[in-house]
């Protein structure tokens, strides 16, 4: 076995010792495009301000293959950032309910007639 294949992540095949020949074919016909996706190589429209950002999606895979995936941009709003600043507030919210619920104080809680402590841990 030769001891010069490259055995790193970057390599371009799933396979040791086979290299598909549409992974060769891609790799001459691309040339400096190999591996590269449109917003690396300054094709995105990135430089246009009234452009939408449309390559947030792309991967690349091993053998070259790019995928562009749906990126949903923020929609139903007002204004640019509504939904962040929502979410934000429901987390934490939702933080201070958890630490609410995991409080484990139940000083005076235990009476000789009632007993009002929690019946677990809390949230999980």
């Amino acid at each position: 076995m030769n001891d010069s294949q490259d055995h790193t992540p970057a390599v371009d095949t799933y396979d040791r010792g086979i290299v598909p020949a549409e992974t060769a074919a891609r790799k001459e016909r691309e040339q400096g495009a190999y591996k590269k996706t449109p917003d690396e190589l300054g094709q995105d429209g990135s430089d246009d301000p009234d452009s939408i950002h449309t390559t947030g999606g792309y991967t690349v895979d091993k053998e070259g293959l790019i995928n562009n995936f749906a990126v949903e941009p923020e929609m139903y709003i007002n204004e640019p950032g509504d939904l962040r600043e929502k979410n934000d507030a429901e987390k934490a919210e939702r933080v201070e309910m958890r630490h609410a619920a995991n409080d484990t104080d139940e000083e005076g809680n235990l009476t000789m007639d009632h007993d009002s402590r929690s019946k677990g841990v809390g949230l999980v």
